[in-house]
């Protein structure tokens, strides 16, 4: 086996990191930054993150696996005082895998400029920097709504629990191959008016965001911010592409939930 490690700069992620190195090299195992079989996150679910956009063009080539040295996130197994245990796990069992579905993110523009198109393991958002966002809403090419608010949020079942989660959307189970849309602030009165309620969205379909005015958008795709000026629209649908996550040892997706928002411990 061949492993990557992406790390944060925190200092406990750097110590944590280099134990994790002489662990490998005492068992044997090499490290390899351009052909890895299996990438191993140490920080927390913001370094995941920038894990699979470097690596998100070997997806089906690649496992992930996550060392929180924090809090437990939703996307590490693992703690910083169990590397040992981690390490001779890869030795027993190589196979075992979990995956989760992704998003598709291709952005349009007005003119020439070829289409740009982003895999998000969480989440996309639509914002307007100081007004009201203006957008058409098309479900597999009907128009839906005429959307107007602060913006709106596209999320994967695992980001569900992310931004989505704080502007009302549901929490979505990760082994549902769906993806799920979310008002921002929108606009509802006698004049303008939405859904105003989210909507889950079958992998057979998909959304497509038209921007009616203005040049002043924000697009996000996870971490990534993408200020682009003549953006015309934004289509979401679930990706092809699956993240595939090493399950030596594996935490249910609703004891991560209790975990994050509810267990006071």
């Amino acid at each position: 086996m061949k492993v990557a490690i992406v790390h944060n700069n925190e200092q406990k992620s750097r110590r944590v990191t280099q134990q994790l190195l002489a662990l490998l090299e005492q068992k044997q195992i090499e490290v390899s930054e351009t052909d890895p079989e299996l990438i191993i996150s140490v920080g927390g679910d913001g370094t995941l993150l920038s894990a699979f956009h470097r690596f998100n063009h070997r997806l089906n080539d690649v496992k992930f696996l996550g060392v929180h040295t924090g809090h437990l996130g939703f996307y590490t197994d693992w703690r910083d005082y169990e590397l040992e245990e981690l390490v001779s796990s890869f030795l027993i069992e190589q196979e075992k895998s979990i995956s989760y579905p992704l998003l598709d993110v291709t952005i349009k523009f007005c003119d020439d400029v070829p289409d740009r198109h982003f895999l998000a393991l969480n989440e996309s958002t639509i914002k307007r920097s100081n007004r009201t966002m203006a957008a058409d809403v098309y479900i597999k090419d009907e128009l839906f709504e005429r959307f107007r608010g602060d913006g709106l949020s596209v999320s994967t079942p695992t980001g569900s629990t992310a931004y989505n989660k704080s502007v009302g959307g549901a929490v979505i189970h990760p082994s549902i191959n769906a993806f799920q849309l979310a008002e921002i602030a929108s606009l509802n009165n006698r004049v303008f008016r939405t859904l105003g309620s989210p909507m889950v969205i079958a992998d057979s379909e998909w959304v497509s965001i038209d921007l009616r005015e203005g040049s002043d958008y924000l697009i996000t795709v996870d971490q990534l911010n993408i200020y682009q000026e003549n953006v015309d629209s934004i289509h979401y649908r679930i990706a092809d592409e699956r993240i595939h996550f090493a399950s030596y040892k594996h935490m249910h997706f609703w004891h991560r939930v209790k975990d994050a928002f509810i267990s006071e411990d």
